[in-house]
């Protein structure tokens, strides 16, 4: 089949690209608004981009109403500017998903999703102590897109528990943190524990060799 995305509706073009673009890491973000209050929420539009600087993507969406309204992440880093990628594993992975669900302002995801908070190093949201690894982040630029905004931010500080890091590299130790990733609809998500591919990658000159 064949989906012109200039004909269809923005749901049906959603479906398809999540079903497509897989697995996808999770971004469980922690950030602040004016007033210190605590949020915390999942995004898996989410992704690097850069290295030098360090710049990650997340794709937020409006709230589904017919005015445009920012969920409580996207207005939160634009006005203080800072937040925090708590990195998604096996064992946090239920917690997160009780984050994602539309609380009242008043209730706080972290409190009943029962995660505890430590305080960053560079930044003033704080990281959730459950989670491995943690990036602090700033606002880099925002560009909004339609209904969506795209948040680049340039990660500033990254926390990892010592256990998964090879000082000789660094490297993350990636097959043991076990993280998560989000696959096609509201509850599909994939393990990575067992679950990596090795292909050697060929040098120009071994694939003449081989030829």
């Amino acid at each position: 089949m064949e989906f012109d995305l200039e004909r269809i509706p923005g749901p049906e073009t959603y479906k398809l690209l999540i079903g497509l673009v897989v697995p996808r890491p999770i971004a469980l973000i922690t950030s602040l608004d004016e007033k210190g209050v605590l949020n915390a929420a999942p995004f898996s539009a989410y992704n690097y981009f850069c290295t030098d600087p360090a710049i990650v993507g997340i794709g937020v969406s409006n709230r589904p109403t017919d005015v445009f309204v920012p969920k409580d992440t996207a207005r939160n880093i634009r006005r203080t500017g800072e937040f925090v990628i708590n990195v998604v594993t096996e064992d946090i992975a239920e917690k997160m998903s009780i984050c994602a669900t539309d609380f009242p302002a008043e209730m706080s995801e972290v409190e009943i999703a029962g995660f505890t908070t430590v305080p960053s190093k560079k930044v003033k949201p704080p990281r959730l102590a459950e989670a491995h690894a943690a990036l602090e982040c700033r606002e880099f630029t925002t560009l909004e897109v339609g209904r969506s905004r795209i948040i680049l931010g340039r990660v500033v500080s990254i926390w990892v528990e010592d256990g998964f890091v090879d000082p000789a590299g660094p490297y993350i130790d990636a097959e043991a943190m076990h993280t998560v990733g989000r696959m096609n609809g509201l509850s599909n998500y994939v393990r990575t524990r067992d679950a990596f591919l090795r292909i050697p990658r060929v040098s120009y000159e071994e694939w003449k060799r081989r030829q």
